[in-house]
């Protein structure tokens, strides 16, 4: 990164000036993350003070009504702003696909992720990987495949031929000056469901925490990857035991957190929702991660406040870095508003409260300790 030291000490400045100073930041778990990969992980926590980080799925990449259309966003068409946070795939990547599982060309995806860094966001991946045991979905749990995934199964050369390929993707996405653009990668998410492949019906704990321990390790010692910071997300859990049970170990997770659909009654959803957060603020301060719900969303955002009412007030309760809302696939399958939508105006005002960070507000600190490219 050219001009380093005079970057760092910009993007220091700008941090420590607007926000509170964290008595002690803590190292990503990975020793050798790189530069702009530990400025991130320190910005992240100083950020946990001044508010949630808010993002939303494949955001520039479609929207309801639209798709691959140059500088939109359904976000930023409400609000004016794009989201802090990009949530992607790298789904079908395994398969030298030319697109991702939800039809974006892997090549806008690569594009759109370094706009999103040039902008001063955040991109994140989940990975929605094809069973490697049969070549089946992801959602194929018809046999144990996490045991034969691991050295000596039956299964292992070809996971790591998979890995092999995610890898040289997430490998490739480069910044301005060659360096790897960091990135939260979170495997595996929803681990304490029923519905994956890695899921726990499908596998012991020990055996999906030897996994998770392999794929870490190979993907930063094997393939060389110091550019992620690794995100630990499960589903449902009434207790900091249900959440621990699978926990691959604090070397092996920068992130904590769970999924959260609004599918029950809104008192019911929003009870559960700050239990859980409240548990994860408790885990976070005893292992020194951040706190986070990778995916969160209520489908079609049928109440008009839901924003300000619901997911707001439940947020500001609690020491959450990012919460990153679902994907807007079509009309019928959408987690933001749009255009129109009925509760448009509860998400700008939710857009304006001071403890939620959307881009306009995170690209000025300079995260990544790199000056940022005027949005467009």
């Amino acid at each position: 990164m050219k001009n380093i030291n005079r970057y760092a000490i910009t993007a220091a400045l700008l941090l420590t000036s607007s926000i509170p100073i964290m008595a002690q930041l803590n190292n990503p778990c990975d020793k050798q993350a790189t530069y702009e990969t530990r400025q991130l992980f320190y910005s992240m926590q100083r950020l946990v003070d001044a508010g949630a980080i808010f993002g939303h799925h494949d955001d520039t990449a479609y929207g309801v009504g639209w798709s691959y259309e140059a500088n939109r966003s359904d976000v930023k068409s409400v609000t004016g702003s794009y989201p802090a946070m990009y949530g992607w795939d790298l789904a079908k990547i395994e398969h030298d696909s030319e697109r991702d599982i939800n039809g974006t060309p892997f090549k806008l995806q690569k594009q759109l992720v370094r706009d999103a860094y040039r902008r001063g966001g955040i991109n994140t991946f989940c990975w929605h990987m094809d069973n490697p045991a049969n070549g089946k979905t992801a959602w194929d749990t018809s046999m144990r495949t996490v045991k034969e995934l691991l050295p000596g199964g039956a299964y292992h050369d070809v996971y790591t031929k998979w890995l092999d390929k995610g890898a040289a993707y997430m490998a490739s996405l480069k910044g301005d000056d060659g360096e790897q653009i960091p990135l939260l990668f979170r495997p595996f998410h929803e681990l304490t469901g029923n519905w994956f492949w890695w899921c726990a019906n499908t596998s012991t704990p020990e055996e999906f925490k030897q996994l998770w321990r392999f794929t870490v390790d190979y993907m930063r010692v094997t393939k060389k990857l110091h550019n992620l910071l690794i995100v630990y997300s499960t589903t449902d859990f009434n207790s900091e035991a249900d959440f621990m049970q699978r926990y691959p170990g604090d070397d092996y997770t920068d992130f904590i957190g769970f999924d959260s659909y609004c599918f029950k009654t809104i008192p019911d959803y929003q009870q559960k929702l700050d239990m859980r957060l409240g548990i994860l603020d408790a885990i976070a301060a005893k292992t020194g991660k951040l706190a986070c719900i990778p995916e969160i969303g209520y489908e079609g955002i049928p109440q008009a406040d839901w924003w300000t009412k619901v997911l707001a007030p439940t947020l500001a309760k609690h020491k959450t870095s990012y919460v990153v809302a679902w994907r807007n696939g079509n009309p019928n399958h959408y987690y933001v508003p749009y255009p129109g939508q009925v509760s448009e105006q509860d998400f700008i005002r939710f857009f304006k409260q001071p403890k939620v960070l959307f881009e306009n507000r995170l690209a000025p600190l300079g995260v990544y300790g790199k000056p940022i490219m005027p949005s467009k």
